[in-house]
């Protein structure tokens, strides 16, 4: 027993807390990016900061429209 798992507070020996310290960072880098494309993904869809005109007026215009285009269909 050479190991010597009582030297860190883990309990890990150097090489096992190297190893986890690599899946951890490739987790984690993964993660980030994922995160960051979905934040680009929801800016392009609907930017955090409204223009003048605001959120919904071109939402509620499509809206209108596929309400119209489905009033016509139904009856």
């Amino acid at each position: 027993m050479n190991d010597k798992r009582g030297d860190s507070l883990s309990g890990l020996t150097a090489g096992e807390a190297q190893e986890f310290h690599g899946f951890f960072m490739s987790s984690f880098i993964g993660f980030v990016i994922v995160a960051v494309v979905a934040h680009i993904l929801v800016w392009m869809w609907r930017p955090w900061f409204p223009g003048v005109d605001g959120y919904s007026s071109s939402m509620i215009d499509g809206v209108k429209v596929a309400a119209s285009n489905l009033m016509t269909f139904i009856g």
